[in-house]
């Protein structure tokens, strides 16, 4: 099975909707492998976005991600990747559907809830970064009436 990094940013901490975001991604079927409420020093930050730190908004993206506490997730599934970012939204909350995370929750993009990884190849990355013990062994008995 695929397996996905999913981060709830402290907006959607502070707001109350780390319960609502969770519900969604176990109501699609998915199976939560990992789970850490955790403040994130800003070295880890620029860590885990590298790939951004040439655009002009990267400061303000590390200052945000370290102004208070994130939910970091592993989330396992057929298609989790391509799935989890439908589920997500698009990353400017305007272009985001209704039914969407960003769509029903986000307003700007600089404050738009939860970041899910873009490709197999990143969830690895980002997973071994944030969950380098790995994640939870174990299945869920709905498994046979989720998957054939």
């Amino acid at each position: 099975m695929e397996q996905t990094f999913i981060m709830i940013k402290p907006d959607g901490v502070q707001r109350g909707l780390v319960g609502e975001i969770i519900c969604r991604f176990e109501k699609k079927g998915f199976t939560l492998k990992g789970l850490k409420l955790q403040t994130v020093e800003r070295s880890f930050a620029e860590k885990h976005y590298e790939d951004l730190s040439k655009k002009p908004f990267f400061g303000g993206l590390v200052e945000y991600i370290i102004s208070g506490p994130v939910v970091a997730m592993i989330w396992e599934g057929k298609n989790v990747v391509a799935t989890g970012r439908k589920i997500i939204g698009a990353t400017n909350p305007a272009e985001s559907a209704p039914g969407t995370i960003r769509g029903d929750y986000a307003v700007e993009i600089g404050r738009n809830i939860i970041h899910g990884s873009d490709a197999v190849e990143s969830a690895r990355k980002e997973i071994g970064l944030w969950f380098p013990e790995g994640p939870a062994n174990w299945q869920s008995s709905l498994h046979p009436w989720i998957y054939e």
